[in-house]
């Protein structure tokens, strides 16, 4: 805690969310040390305190309140309940969670003051992240895992194993509470850390989930640079227009892959598109290849790509409007194929949908 909260520059407020489970009351407790010093490396601390109550389990109030009496005793000030409704949505139960309970810790953390939120992920949080990541097939920024610090987001206890959590609670009197759905074969996460880890363990040995939470270490380097090249490399291609922007496809072109599909990726999201998948990445990729006017290829949040040819922008350049992106590849003035123009662009437009 001390080294963390160091590296976040000394913050004079942070905030701790904490669910009454043994992570999160391990972490409040040692976070109310701090808190009844008054101090961090003689730097001044005061420590608030949030429990999330997503309605989703029978007898969830008590057990908010009972959380938040305990966090008063252990010298967090003041402590808040926040009531979420949980929307369905189609990224799944565990995603629509996440979602309101981190937009009612951004709230509180807002109307209390506080620089940081303090989170009680553990090692064994980060490696469980990490194999998910693996078997769904994600890219480099998801096998990265969590990150110790993300904006306000803070997590002390990455380097924590989930049995030290414990150790902590039980050395401070505190008895935790156990949420049933970490152990309801119904997620994918709670398989996966009550089927999937311990099977791991006994058949390549113990240290694999230090070797996975390494591997998520070492990744957040490489996504953090490839991140920034990208960043740098897409705003010195873009072309941002009225109703969109676009990319000149040979530059895109010559792009190392790897580079090319962030570049795409980030064009997208330029327009108001949500982060594709990497079989639509291919296909917008792909558009890159086709000979003449191609596309449009939909990218998830209403955003379409498409190529347009050299040829096809001479009108263009002489004022003409073009009514829509062509769908083919065949020349419609001789019925033949259309040879590769040397320089068109790769356009992103963000199409509203009906409700919008």
């Amino acid at each position: 805690m001390q080294n963390a909260l160091a590296a976040a520059g000394y913050p004079e407020r942070v905030l701790v969310a904490c669910s009454g489970g043994p992570d999160s009351l391990a972490l409040a407790a040692v976070a109310g040390y701090f808190a009844r010093r008054g101090h961090v490396d003689g730097h001044p601390i005061s420590v608030a305190g949030v429990v999330v109550d997503h309605q989703l389990q029978a007898g969830s109030a008590d057990v908010a309140s009972r959380t938040a009496a305990v966090l008063g005793e252990l010298g967090l000030s003041p402590v808040e309940v926040r009531t979420v409704e949980v929307a369905s949505t189609g990224f799944g139960p565990e995603a629509a969670a996440r979602d309101a309970r981190h937009a009612a810790l951004e709230a509180a953390a807002d109307d209390l003051g506080c620089d940081h939120i303090l989170l009680g992920h553990t090692l064994d949080d980060q490696a469980e992240q990490v194999l998910l990541g693996l078997a769904r097939g994600s890219g480099t920024r998801s096998l990265a895992g969590m990150r110790p610090i993300r904006g306000r987001l803070m997590r002390p206890f990455l380097g924590l194993r989930r049995e030290e959590t414990l150790e902590i609670c039980e050395v401070e009197e505190l008895q935790p509470w156990h949420d049933p759905s970490n152990s309801d074969s119904a997620f994918a996460r709670s398989r996966t850390r009550v089927e999937v880890m311990p099977v791991l363990e006994e058949k390549l040995g113990p240290g694999v989930a230090e070797s996975l939470a390494r591997t998520a270490a070492i990744l957040q380097q490489d996504a953090d640079f490839l991140e920034d090249l990208a960043n740098e490399t897409y705003l010195s291609l873009v072309q941002r227009t009225d109703d969109g922007a676009w990319l000149p496809e040979d530059a895109v072109r010559g792009l190392p892959a790897a580079l090319r599909f962030r570049v795409i990726a980030k064009a997208a999201a330029d327009v108001g598109g949500q982060q594709p998948g990497y079989g639509r990445l291919q296909a917008a990729e792909a558009l890159l290849r086709r000979q003449g006017s191609a596309g449009p290829v939909e990218l998830p949040g209403h955003v379409s790509v498409y190529r347009l040819s050299l040829s096809d922008l001479e009108p263009e350049r002489a004022g003409s409007s073009i009514a829509s992106p062509a769908a083919g590849t065949g020349d419609s003035t001789t019925g033949g194929p259309r040879e590769a123009a040397p320089c068109g662009k790769l356009v992103f437009r963000h199409q509203k949908s009906p409700q919008q």
